[in-house]
């Protein structure tokens, strides 16, 4: 087969047996049309007959893929996706979860889809990463990245913490809240979306800053240019110990006086979508909108 991918990189969900089901049909399936396949090495477990030298780690995979398939949910997708945007390397996403707003092919019948990418047939968007910092006493104690969203919150449920907010070191505001929501549009469908943020299309460089269960009813979601930076100057009141979450999946320790720095990452994910995709059609079948009425 002509194509613009010669070597394939398979990403999977560690203990999942439908996911290990559809990893192995996709291996086949690759071999049979003479792509070099390469697996990552925890996912290789789930294989049979994975020759050891195309077992390797999720660094080693983006630097000698020219794509990667993620078979699993949203989860799987963010954290593979925080590794691989430092490479130039596509990625797409087979989904094995729940909601699926980042993997697109179905596991029931994957091949026709993902015959037509492999083909050079395929939708490419790139999308923005945050890069987060923690700063104490203007020293910088730790650094993260996240696709979706950094959260600022206590490590307690329902406990209020107190800090200002800045954009490009104009202040905005201060809050008493549970904590703040900065978001991608990426992550807008996802976490800021049930804390009640606004739907940030793709294509938009844009943040979202979405208060959580704040002490007045005047704290609204904020939209702002993603080439701002966002600063959060923690409370020395806060009594209560502090996280900054990156994808709820990465946690960086805060504690009162702290600074967090929010600004969008110079690396981006290229994901890849088959030739049908549509945004707004994901967005309808996933939160149920009405269909056309003619």
């Amino acid at each position: 087969m002509d194509s613009p991918f010669n070597t394939i990189g398979l990403i999977g969900k560690p203990n999942h047996p439908n996911a290990a089901a559809t990893l192995q049909r996709l291996h086949t399936f690759l071999l049979a049309l003479g792509f070099e396949v390469i697996v990552e090495k925890r996912t290789g477990s789930q294989l049979s007959d994975v020759p050891s030298d195309k077992l390797v780690k999720l660094v080693d995979l983006g630097e000698r893929a020219d794509l990667a398939i993620v078979v699993g949910g949203d989860g799987n997708m963010l954290g593979a996706a925080r590794v691989l945007a430092r490479f130039d390397i596509a990625v797409i996403g087979v989904n094995r979860g729940n909601l699926g707003f980042l993997t697109d092919l179905n596991p029931e019948g994957f091949e026709g889809s993902l015959e037509q990418v492999l083909s050079g047939d395929y939708i490419e968007e790139k999308r923005f990463l945050l890069e987060v910092e923690v700063y104490r006493h203007n020293e910088l104690k730790s650094a993260n990245s996240a696709v979706n969203e950094a959260v600022l919150h206590a490590d307690k449920v329902a406990h209020m913490i107190e800090f200002e907010a800045f954009i490009n070191d104009d202040f905005v505001f201060s809050q008493r809240s549970d904590g703040l929501i900065v978001s991608t549009p990426t992550g807008s469908t996802a976490y800021s979306l049930s804390g009640g943020g606004p739907i940030l299309t793709p294509e938009l460089n844009a943040m979202s800053l979405v208060p959580m269960f704040p002490h007045t009813l005047s704290s609204r979601p904020l939209v702002v240019d993603a080439d701002n930076e966002v600063r959060l100057k923690l409370s020395l009141e806060n009594t209560d110990s502090l996280q900054v979450s990156c994808d709820s999946h990465v946690v960086l320790a805060v504690l009162p006086g702290d600074e967090v720095v929010i600004r969008k990452a110079d690396r981006k994910l290229r994901l890849i979508h088959p030739k049908n995709y549509s945004y707004y059609n994901v967005l309808r079948k996933k939160l149920n909108w009405g269909s056309r009425l003619y």
